[in-house]
């Protein structure tokens, strides 16, 4: 994958990490693992166009509340402070 060879931010060194995702639609979130760029200088991850475009489609299921092929893992809750 590694199509740049240094962090467009910060210029420094970029390996391939598997990474986990946090993902929003209307009231739904959802986690992914995917792989991604990782600067190993500043963290900014950088993403595949497929990556991208996964993104958006789950995004889009989640703001759907299309989440029949989606494993459920807790349950999340809004404090008031």
């Amino acid at each position: 994958m590694i199509p740049f060879k240094k962090c467009p931010i910060c210029g420094g060194e970029v390996v391939e990490k598997e990474v986990e995702k946090l993902l929003r639609g209307g009231k739904n979130t959802a986690v992914i693992k995917v792989l991604a760029e990782v600067c190993l200088h500043c963290g900014e991850r950088l993403y595949s166009k497929d990556t991208i475009n996964l993104f958006e489609q789950i995004c889009s299921k989640l703001e759907q509340q299309d989440v029949s092929d989606f494993e459920p893992i807790g349950q999340t809750f809004k404090v008031a402070c």
